[in-house]
């Protein structure tokens, strides 16, 4: 139980109709778990807006209505707060319901357009590794220790998140990895919470049917650094163009890693094959079981962290080399006919190039690559052409299919996809509707050694098909299609 007054420390308040003196047992954003007392957070969301369930709200018992705009009808037992902007007002809400969980946690936040779940996934391992009890906020999934809660955002709503940490915090965690996403920063979800640092992977084009443009998503990321507080860190990709413009205004301690530059966390790639990575890591050889490029970032990155949170260089090292990644990032089965299936979330062109440039560089002959890969419907449209193109230009053979076409028609997204295709794009592409048909005719068009790249869902295990969410595994899938070669 609380005060009104001690849940709104920090915000923006135009007005206040009704008793102060009132006492506030739970907060919500959602009108159907409004119970007495309760707070109700009016939220403008894109396609639903909280003010039109006010009233519901109100008869549903609430005690408190938060709101930027106010009914034409006000009751007396009642109180209103007329707030500048809801979504900001909720986080701070929530981070003083919740007795403020981030700042008895080690919280650290990671931000980028790809790598941020193998980023998150890898701290909270190599923390759980040096005995720490962590809490893991990801795409995949939310983690207390060894207890798995399944995750539906990449970052949960402001007032989940905070009940969350809230119980990260009363579970004795110590540390809190989290990723960032771009809609989580710009609807304040992470306002108001005290992080202990900041980790920037790199920025591609995506989500600009939400940004609109690329400038924008460019400034939201950007503004996750400005905020941080000056006892925290700030560690970015140098070799990413806007890497030092990420940090630019933050209070932070600037860090950076690099494989191409000069910087704090300094890395060479010796060797990069199917058995794992050798790299100098500041002077220091060390084999990772991690494949590629990428993840030669995305290790220095979490190296990095360790070091700017205080652990000891060759202990982190040490530990780090024995990790394996997030599920489904260049997750990896081999048929006993030794074709290689890669399993990989890459939804973005750049992530699609870099996991077709680092199969290209495994190569060590002329094995096929068999890309199998589609677009999410009721998303980004412009990134459909290009995801084809690269797919088509990086591979022996390509295969699109659905991805999630959601409320679009499956078919008309590969006709955008095949769009962005030359001639000889053409000529070595074929579309099919179905996913798990598409799968099966990579499988029958490999040989021994051929490499096969799923590419799109990643750790997902459900197809988006109109308004139904049914039960559809990549890896399942492959193994099945593996099975069926030995008959």
């Amino acid at each position: 139980m609380k005060k009104l007054e001690d849940i709104l420390y920090k915000v923006r308040i135009i007005a206040i109709h009704g008793s102060r003196d009132v006492n506030v047992n739970s907060i919500t954003i959602d009108s159907r778990k409004v119970h007495n007392g309760s707070v109700f957070i009016a939220i403008k969301g894109e396609k639903v807006d909280g003010h039109d369930f006010i009233q519901q709200s109100i008869n549903s018992g609430a005690a408190i209505i938060v709101c930027e705009e106010l009914p034409a009808l006000l009751y007396d037992a009642v109180t209103y707060i007329q707030v500048k902007n809801a979504h900001e007002a909720v986080a701070y809400i929530a981070h003083n319901f919740y007795d403020e969980p981030s700042k008895k946690l080690k919280l650290v936040g990671v931000t980028g357009t790809n790598g941020k779940t193998t980023i998150a996934t890898l701290l909270f391992k190599l923390f759980s590794s040096l005995e720490y009890k962590c809490g893991l906020i990801s795409t995949v999934q939310n983690q207390i220790a060894s207890e798995i809660i399944p995750s539906t955002h990449t970052t949960p709503d402001a007032i989940s998140l905070n009940a969350l940490l809230k119980q990260m915090a009363d579970g004795s965690c110590t540390h809190v990895f989290m990723e960032c996403s771009s809609h989580a920063i710009h609807q304040h979800r992470i306002t108001g919470l005290h992080f202990a640092g900041g980790i920037f992977s790199n920025i591609t084009h995506d989500h600009l049917d939400y940004h609109k443009t690329f400038d924008e998503y460019i400034r939201v990321k950007k503004s996750f650094f400005d905020n941080l507080t000056s006892d925290a860190f700030a560690l970015s990709n140098l070799d990413e163009k806007r890497g030092t413009v990420m940090l630019q205004n933050t209070p932070a301690k600037k860090y950076y890693y690099s494989l191409k530059n000069v910087a704090d966390f300094k890395g060479k790639i010796l060797e990069n094959a199917l058995t794992g990575l050798v790299m100098l890591v500041n002077d220091k050889e060390v084999h990772f079981l991690l494949i590629g490029e990428f993840n030669a970032y995305n290790l220095l990155a979490v190296y990095g962290a360790a070091i700017c949170l205080g652990e000891e260089s060759e202990k982190a090292l040490l530990v780090l080399s024995s990790l394996t990644g997030a599920e489904g990032r260049f997750d990896y089965i081999i048929s006993k006919e030794k074709i290689i299936g890669i399993v990989d979330y890459a939804h973005t062109p750049d992530a699609l190039e870099n996991v077709l440039s680092t199969i290209k560089k495994l190569r060590r002959g002329d094995e096929q690559v068999i890309t199998v890969v589609g677009c999410g419907g009721d998303r980004d449209k412009t990134k459909r052409p290009e995801m084809a193109e690269i797919a088509a230009a990086l591979s022996t053979r390509t295969i699109f299919t659905s991805d999630n076409p959601r409320s679009e028609d499956p078919a008309q997204i590969l006709k955008d996809m095949e769009a962005g295709l030359n001639s000889a794009g053409r000529r070595k592409s074929i579309s099919i509707v179905d996913r798990k048909e598409a799968i099966k005719t990579a499988v029958s068009f490999a040989n021994a050694e051929d490499i096969i790249l799923l590419a799109g869902k990643g750790h997902e295990k459900y197809q988006v098909i109109g308004k139904q969410k049914l039960h559809f595994d990549d890896k399942e899938v492959l193994r099945e299609m593996f099975e069926l070669l030995k008959k």
